[in-house]
């Protein structure tokens, strides 16, 4: 009869949920709605100072804008003029020489450091991570000021024991940008140093014992199983030494001010100085939006390169 009466409805008759299920989804939702509302007041400010003004800086970066408002729309004057601009030519070339040598040299010797101080006792260890993040506590103006005093062409003390009283490092077309690299170098590996030590903590050292037991060298230990469980920190770690590399502003704007002749201009001081100085805003932001490009491309590349998520 129970066939019958099916097959003249023309349906099954639905089953009834279980209880737990039910009870499982609307906990669920309520927990994703919690987390929302945890959420709101870092998407809000996120949206005003962060979204918005992106969004402002692409609409001004089409048109001619100065200190006394906007004069008018450019459309793509701006980009065809950024192309043709030797400066701007001259600072991504700066720009792209600092990251492709400071991001590798970042991320090498900070892993090297870290795996030197990780097999220290703890309180050595611990010692060590204060010494190296120090710089990142003290901030970059405050070492950039040091730095200035140590290559003064007179009283630093670096002339001082080179004896090349009078020489000057910073006003030096072939020294001064790789001075601009050695800084931006000691101000950047402090973080680095302590992601590699608490990345080297969270590997698996079930593994590392069953490799060494099978006879393998310390190099095919480290490449085989230290350095893939590592490297969602690596990642992490060249994407922000490769943005932070991209911003080099402070230590342009304390010591060179882009000089000399340019030789050692960054897009990011090309923006303060083509806003500030030369009064063109709408330019400035043209500057800007291709300087965030060029940084999502390299740092899709890298997770590319990586190929982790």
């Amino acid at each position: 009869m129970a066939q019958a009466r099916t097959a003249a409805g023309g349906s099954k008759p639905q089953k009834k949920q279980p209880q737990t299920t039910q009870t499982s989804r609307t906990l669920a939702r309520r927990e994703t709605l919690s987390a929302y509302l945890f959420l709101l007041p870092s998407l809000f400010f996120f949206i005003s100072f962060v979204v918005v003004p992106m969004f402002i800086c692409v609409f001004y970066s089409f048109t001619e804008y100065g200190l006394g408002g906007v004069k008018g729309f450019a459309g793509l004057d701006n980009y065809i003029k950024l192309f043709k601009d030797p400066v701007f030519h001259r600072g991504f070339l700066n720009t792209l020489l600092i990251v492709v040598v400071a991001v590798p040299t970042v991320t090498a010797f900070s892993l090297w450091v870290a795996s030197a101080i990780y097999k220290m006792h703890a309180v050595t260890r611990s010692f060590f991570r204060c010494v190296f993040y120090l710089p990142v506590v003290t901030g970059s103006v405050a070492i950039t000021v040091v730095w200035k005093w140590i290559l003064h062409p007179y009283n630093g003390i670096l002339n001082q024991v080179a004896g090349t009283t009078g020489f000057d490092w910073l006003g030096t077309q072939s020294t001064a940008i790789w001075f601009i690299i050695l800084i931006l170098f000691t101000t950047s590996i402090g973080q680095p140093i302590v992601l590699y030590v608490a990345a080297l903590g969270n590997v698996d050292n079930s593994l590392v014992e069953a490799a060494e037991v099978d006879g393998g060298t310390k190099l095919q230990v480290f490449w085989k199983i230290k350095w893939p469980q590592m490297m969602p920190t690596t990642l992490y770690i060249l994407v922000i030494t490769t943005i932070n590399s991209f911003q080099c502003f402070a230590l342009i704007q304390l010591l060179t001010k882009g000089g000399p002749l340019n030789s050692t201009m960054t897009i990011m001081y090309q923006v303060y100085d083509t806003a500030y100085r030369l009064n063109d805003l709408g330019y400035a932001n043209a500057i800007g939006v291709v300087l965030a490009l060029i940084i999502a491309i390299f740092s899709a590349l890298q997770f590319k390169i990586a190929k982790t998520d």
